[in-house]
Formats: structure tokens, sequence, C-alpha cells
């Protein structure tokens, strides 16, 4: 199978290299030549764990390319990727799909024999059918088909999803470009990996649904950790007695300071936006922005209480910036929103992160100091805000840290220790719902 990936981002890397290690030959496009060339001498621009080894194996055996060259690279493809960012839209919170579109549009002059153009992007219901009225305006003459193939890749384990995955939706209309597409996904089959078929539409409309009920569990436990600190509950016990219901499951029942990344915060207000333009109510989902956005607010205040009612002057050590472990994604990351405000009263902020950081240093204010490692953070400071959970900071030697502090405060905005231990170790404990 001759694949070609139209952007080489977060998607479209991980994507290509998998499909590199199916067998395929792949090859990655991307308008960006510092990408591009950055890709050709084996450096990767994003941290994934175990892409770089996938990426240059791959690479090795000549299964993966990458090139800037639309047109020399579609005309053999039998299916081309659409895997380019749908940011959100200023000023009305719709999926961006200008890139999209002008991919279809660069694409379609190029087409030879019969093709499968996938959208793997996340994309609004009916995007699909404008990718081909926009390829068959371009190039009339074309035989292809369109298709939809949403990813569902956690950041931080993507590979993994990608070999073992919970499902494969594939949105076709037509026999041939099903049956491509299977062809494409064969190696899945020996894991049995299951395989859903569905029209366009649906397809589109699977992957926002999923990640908003995901951004749902989400933001109710993160409502239950309010009344829990109101009425003496532990948010912990809570949501492992209700992940024991399995018609609940576990799953994203994690209180803390909200959810952010590249999915659930565009995805989520894309769905409204969505459900507005068609005269649908999205109570719910709206309701879970709103949550979201909150809780991010009421972490500020969390950690304003915990150091006596003000942040004035106050060094705070702050472990962890980017959205979740595993990954060096700042986009919508709590730290975003809450650094600043303290900073705005006059908190003075030292921060370590283990892949994060260089993102990290555009987006927070130039204030901000950023630690080579944990003790450099954490030395004299009044506070240490446990932020990300990294498996470096699940260990901490709570007796060093003290010793190494000023202060004696530490806020876990991810729960990962309990009370009992950090008090022994002399520091005054503030958790999430706890």
């Amino acid at each position: 199978m001759n694949v070609v990936m139209i952007g080489a981002g977060y998607v479209g890397l991980v994507s290509g290299a998998c499909f590199a290690e199916f067998g395929a030959m792949v090859i990655c496009v991307d308008k960006q030549e510092d990408r591009i060339t950055a890709l050709q001498q084996g450096k990767i621009p994003i941290y994934e764990p175990g892409l770089d080894d996938l990426v240059r194996k791959n690479a090795e055996a000549g299964r993966l390319s990458f090139t800037t060259d639309v047109a020399g690279s579609v005309a053999n493809a039998d299916l081309i990727f659409i895997a380019v960012g749908t940011p959100t839209r200023r000023g009305d919170g719709h999926a961006d799909l200008k890139y999209v579109y002008a991919a279809a549009e660069e694409v379609a002059p190029h087409l030879q024999d019969y093709t499968v153009i996938v959208d793997k992007s996340t994309v609004p219901v009916g995007t699909a059918r404008e990718v081909a009225r926009v390829v068959r305006k371009t190039n009339p003459d074309a035989d292809f088909d369109v298709a939809s193939n949403p990813e569902f890749l956690r950041e931080g384990s993507a590979i993994s999803d990608f070999m073992r995955p919970d499902r494969v939706v594939l949105g076709v209309e037509s026999e041939r470009a099903e049956s491509r597409l299977r062809e494409l996904y064969r190696p899945l089959n020996l894991i049995e990996a299951p395989i859903f078929v569905t029209g366009l539409e649906s397809a589109e409309l699977i992957k926002y649904a999923s990640n908003a009920f995901l951004a749902t569990k989400i933001s109710f436990i993160n409502e239950m950790s309010q009344l829990c600190e109101k009425t003496g509950a532990d948010v912990n016990a809570v949501a492992k007695g209700m992940g024991m219901d399995k018609r609940i499951g576990n799953k994203f029942l994690h209180a803390g300071p909200g959810y952010g990344g590249s999915c659930f915060p565009k995805d989520t207000v894309a769905l409204n936006r969505m459900a507005q333009e068609h005269g649908v109510g999205s109570r719910i989902v709206e309701a879970v922005v709103e949550v979201n956005a909150s809780q991010k607010a009421r972490m500020i205040s969390k950690i304003r209480e915990a150091l006596g009612g003000s942040e004035a002057d106050k060094r705070i050590a702050v472990l962890g910036l980017t959205f979740k472990p595993e990954t060096d994604d700042m986009r919508d990351a709590p730290a975003l929103a809450i650094l600043p405000a303290l900073i705005d009263r006059g908190a003075v902020i030292c921060a370590h992160d283990p892949e994060g950081m260089d993102e990290a240093r555009p987006l927070l204010p130039d204030s901000v100091e950023y630690a080579n490692n944990i003790n450099e953070a954490v030395k004299d400071a009044d506070a240490v805000v446990l932020m990300t959970e990294w498996n470096q900071y699940r260990g901490l030697n709570l007796t060093n840290l003290r010793q190494a502090m000023r202060g004696d405060v530490f806020i876990d905005l991810r729960n990962v220790y309990e009370r009992g231990l950090m008090e022994r170790a002399g520091l005054r404990y503030t958790g999430v719902g706890r």
C-alpha cells in the first residue's frame, strides 16, 4: 500500500510511522520546511514515548520518508490521509477547516488512478462531503472516494493506542473505499481489533461525541470534588466506588485542575457550535466547558488559601507544566491559566517539567524561572504545587524536600499523595476534593 500523509504533526507523524510499521510505504508531506528537514535528519519535533525509535526504524527500512513535495508524492498513492490542524476558529468556536480544504485542493490535480482520500483530522459533520466537493471541482475527472477515519490517540501512549486500538472507525460510502482501508489495517486482524464501518457523518460525530463524553467524566468528578471538600468526603474514594460499577468504569474519574490538551478543549467547544448550527441543544456539553473553566479558577483560590490568603512575595515551586504526563504539549494546560494569575498577585514561580519547559517558555510570563531539576525548583520555596503527575514526582523524598524548602505548604492538584505521609514529613497538605 502506498500511503501519503498530508501533515507531519502529531497525528500525521504517529499515524504515518505506525502505518509504515504495518508494512505500508508512507510519505509524510508538510509545508514546514524546517520540520521536514529535521525529520529527514532523524530529529523528532514532538515528544512521544517510543516515536523516535519507530520513525528511525522505518525510515532506515525505506518505508517512511518525508518531503514538502505534494505533487510528486500523491500521484501513485493508494490512500491519502489529511492530517492537518483544525484549531478553534477565532470569534465563533467552530473548528477552522481552512487547512483541510487547502490540502484537498492541493492534492486534487495530481490524482491519477483510483485513490481514497481519508480525513484523519478531527473535523465537524459534513466535512468529508465538502472535501469531496473541493476535489471534484478542482479535478472533475478524478477517480476517488472520500472516507473518514478519526484518530483516538492519547498523548503519551499514542503508539500503543494505534497498534492495539479499542476500535478502528471507518466512515465510507463505497465498497472500494472500505476494501482499501481494511487492507491497510489488515495487520490488526491478528489481535482481532474491532473495525467498525459506518457512514461519513456518523464517523465524524463519533470522534466528537467520544471526546465530549470523556471530558464530561472529568468535569463531573471535578464538580463532585467541590462537594467532597464541603462535606468531608474523599473524592478519591468516591471515584473508586463509582468506578467499580462496570456501567461507569474508572477511567477519567480523576479530580484535578481541569482538562487541557489538543483535543478536549477545542472539541467540546466545536461540538457546542455544531449543535447550535443545527438548532439542537447541548446543555450537558456546555456545562462541561463551564465547569472546566471554573475548576482552573478554583485552583488559583485553593493555592491562595493554602498560602494564608495571599501569594504576594511567595516563592512557589511548580512541578509539571504540560497538560498531562508523557508529552510536551502545553495546549490549554491548566498551568497557562493558573500561573499568570498567581504572578499577577506577586508570586515568584520556579517551574520544572521533564519535557515541557521549552514549549512553556513562550506561553508563560517572562518572570517564570525554570529549574534544571526538582531539587533546584523546590530550594527556598514557600510552597510546592504539583501540577502534572509525571512519574518523577510520584516518589519524592518528602523529608529532603521539606528541608530544602523555606515554607511547608504542599498543594497536590493531582491527588498523588496521602495527607498522613505529607504530615509526617512536616508538610501542610492540600489536595483536590479531600
